[in-house]
């Protein structure tokens, strides 16, 4: 069948990345900007043979958690930045529940009936420290449509805190450069442009510096503004502090800190373990390790590694007490879990921002004989179908 250009649709259940599920004809439709039990009139997007993707072009039976957007560039003519913008917040947490517990059944074969909890009190708005922006052809930095090259100029997101790109979008761009844009504990703003050649990188510091200031607990980095640092203003102290709760840590006692990044994770970690104990840090970035070893100079009982999780804890000769895994969106994997099961790793804490990913991940600890002692699942990416999810795994 031939997908027609448009269909009215009556709207099902939500689908992982932000979609909800619609019939025609036998088909499966991914309907974009819509609600369960709407009625919509949808424009079909994308045709996969076997199932179409469309958005809602019409809402003809709205739902009462439909209200009126809190982002005024998202939308099926605007940005892809918000994409649950147009749902009230407590609902839209709802409707990420209902993901997490099909994604975790179906593909970890394990039944959650959760609540998808704030990260903080934040608010659904102006919690976005860091934001990275396209410069289009025209010279104009933007935020992209939904899977398109084409960007939207309006850089009002709603995600983003007052005054984040003042001045950015009266400003001509090289094209083609990129923006990265962050706030940080101080409150200082940081612009600095890449642009990318084929044969190296250039960086530019627009304003600012280089380096943002990050603090969590006592410690304070110094992070490139180009390097990954946690989006939300709290979600580095929130995980942070139930990392260093669930591990259980004494003195004397191993943890590995892998997928380590700048050494948030592992700086709890150590003062879990004391002098006496050992931290291995794990990361394959060069600058985030950087960082790590030079936030963490002081702590003895951290050890920096950067090479890939694989091949580091295939060369670990001291067991480890606890594991704490904060993978990239496509998980750990089964090889890491393999190891860490191999090396009889008791107690695992997993941080996973992609769900798909995630809950295959526990179905792969399971196989290996972990419990899932806990999960916590937290709407980090407010606006957004986006959830951090932490799982507690004892063995």
């Amino acid at each position: 069948m031939t997908a027609p250009g448009e269909l009215t649709l009556t709207v099902g259940a939500p689908a992982n990345g932000g979609s909800c599920v619609a019939r025609h004809d036998g088909r499966v439709v991914f309907v974009r900007y819509a609600l369960p039990g709407e009625r919509v009139r949808a424009r079909v997007t994308v045709d996969r043979g076997s199932y179409w993707h469309a958005e809602a072009v019409e809402v003809v039976e709205p739902s009462d958690d439909r209200r009126a957007s809190l982002c005024p560039i998202a939308g099926v003519h605007g940005a892809g930045c918000c994409d649950l913008a147009f749902v009230e917040p407590t609902a839209a947490r709802a409707l990420k529940a209902e993901v997490v517990s099909n994604q975790l059944a179906r593909l970890g074969n394990y039944q959650w009936s959760g609540v998808v909890d704030p990260l903080s009190s934040v608010g659904p708005t102006g919690w976005r420290t860091r934001v990275r922006l396209d410069v289009g052809a025209d010279g104009r930095a933007g935020f992209h449509r939904y899977r398109s090259d084409e960007l939207v100029a309006d850089l009002n997101c709603a995600q983003l805190p007052s005054g984040m790109t003042d001045g950015l979008a009266a400003t001509v761009w090289p094209p083609g450069a990129q923006l990265h844009v962050v706030v940080d504990d101080d409150g200082q703003r940081h612009v600095v442009r890449t642009a990318r050649s084929r044969r190296r990188t250039s960086t530019e510091v627009v304003e600012g510096s280089y380096e943002a200031v990050q603090r969590v607990g006592r410690h304070s980095w110094q992070v490139p503004v180009t390097a990954f640092w946690q989006a939300h203003r709290d979600a580095a102290r929130t995980y942070s502090a139930l990392v260093g709760d669930w591990a259980q840590l004494d003195p004397g006692m191993t943890a590995w800190d892998l997928y380590g990044g700048v050494g948030v994770f592992a700086a709890v970690l150590a003062d879990a373990v004391g002098e006496s104990g050992l931290v291995v840090s794990v990361d394959s970035s060069r600058a985030a390790s950087g960082t790590a070893c030079a936030t963490l100079a002081e702590l003895g009982q951290v050890s920096v590694i950067t090479d890939s999780v694989r091949r580091a804890l295939a060369g670990q000769r001291r067991a480890a007490d606890v594991a704490v895994l904060d993978p990239p969106r496509g998980g750990a994997g089964r090889e890491v879990i393999d190891l860490l099961a191999a090396a009889e790793v008791p107690r695992v804490v997993h941080i996973g921002c992609e769900v798909a990913s995630f809950a295959r991940d526990v179905g792969l600890y399971r196989q290996h004989g972990y419990a899932v002692e806990k999960i916590t699942v937290f709407d980090s990416f407010p606006l957004t179908h986006h959830t951090e999810c932490v799982a507690l795994f004892t063995r």
